[in-house]
């Protein structure tokens, strides 16, 4: 099966130099009337630096061009250098708020406490998305995989594309007798993270390695970020890597595999991704919505290797030369329905429902100056 759209999945650095009508403006955060027509109710003027996970660069990509379209007096400079990257520079004071693929906790949560000084730092879900299993194997336009295999995988106990694990899930299919080149990400990733934590969930007897950002299994080689990981794996014959879905849709080569959680393989879309979110469950308290994923599912319509992206911000005490306003209005703008409308076309999930009602409450909640 095969998974295309028009879309750019190389996006390594979102500037507001190369966005339209992107031009500076006042500093001061003060609150200007969008157009009548335009998707932003109240603009912000300024500027803002920001980072974090590359899985939602796309996402940030569209959010960033119609915001500043709106609201030319405003300028967002998004870096998408991962998110444990874009985590430690939200804590150290660099950028105005931190894009994560997991939720900020523990340590982490202390440490960016302290950096809002008056005020917690709270995770406000804001993209959702599939974490597609890519590959790249010539004449090879299906492939099914289990947890256990996929696990084996990526574990370098299974090696081979014909191996017989792999071949028994793909009956007919003409597997090479090829090694799998296996592409990880080499930076702290959030995605990594995430499909760390499934395999651990789903194949405990085959995926013994501690979880977290960084990657720590043997074999395989390294990819910084989301985008390099696709273009390795489109790059690359008979090669696989972990990506989220926007960045393989529009590939050549690359294609995604169906993962059978025990009730039939299912394909990575955003539909699919979607039912799998809406069973999360809220494991942060007020406004901090942090979530716990149910990596366990099994159901005919739910692709289980999922992630969200958090917007990790300060609900109070930002510096005002970080922009507080321009930060509440660039992020009730991502979580209205203009915002969140730009997202299925890109491949991610938008959040919707009560989740999404608590994710404006959250937004509503940050402090403007």
């Amino acid at each position: 099966m095969r998974f295309t759209r028009n879309a750019a999945f190389a996006a390594t650095a979102l500037t507001s130099a190369l966005l339209l009508a992107a031009c500076g403006g006042s500093s001061d955060g003060g609150d200007t009337t969008a157009p009548t027509d335009a998707p932003v109710s109240d603009c912000a003027t300024g500027s803002i630096k920001t980072a974090g996970s590359s899985a939602q660069a796309n996402a940030m990509s569209v959010w960033i061009t119609d915001y500043q379209i709106a609201c030319p007096d405003a300028t967002i400079d998004y870096q998408p250098v991962g998110s444990g990257a874009g985590v430690e520079q939200f804590i150290a004071g660099q950028t105005s708020f931190a894009g994560t693929d997991s939720a900020v906790t523990d340590e982490d949560l202390v440490a960016a406490n302290a950096r809002c000084e008056v005020g917690a730092a709270i995770n406000i879900p804001m993209v959702g998305g599939a974490i597609a299993i890519a590959y790249n194997v010539e004449g090879l336009d299906s492939l099914t995989l289990t947890p256990t295999v996929l696990a084996g995988i990526f574990a370098n106990n299974i090696t081979k594309w014909n191996d017989p694990a792999i071949a028994a899930l793909n009956s007919g299919a003409n597997l090479p007798d090829a090694t799998i080149a296996r592409f990880h990400r080499s930076d702290s990733s959030g995605t990594t993270d995430n499909f760390s934590a499934f395999l651990a969930a789903t194949a405990p007897d085959v995926w013994t390695f501690d979880g977290g950002k960084d990657w720590i299994a043997p074999g395989g080689q390294g990819a910084k970020g989301s985008d390099q990981v696709a273009a390795s794996v489109e790059q690359t014959p008979n090669s696989m890597g972990y990506v989220e879905l926007s960045f393989i849709l529009e590939a050549e080569n690359a294609k995604g595999a169906l993962i059978d959680n025990g009730a039939g393989p299912v394909a990575p879309t955003s539909q699919n991704a979607s039912n799998a979110i809406t069973l999360a469950t809220q494991v942060g308290t007020g406004d901090d919505l942090a979530l716990q994923l149910d990596y366990a599912v099994s159901s005919a319509d739910a692709y289980p290797i999922v992630l969200v992206t958090y917007e990790t911000a300060c609900q109070a005490g930002l510096p005002a030369d970080q922009n507080p306003a321009l930060v509440s209005s660039f992020l009730t703008f991502a979580a209205s329905d203009a915002g969140q409308g730009l997202l299925s076309a890109e491949g991610y999930v938008p959040i919707s429902g009560d989740l999404l009602t608590k994710v404006r409450a959250s937004v509503a909640s940050l402090a403007t100056s």
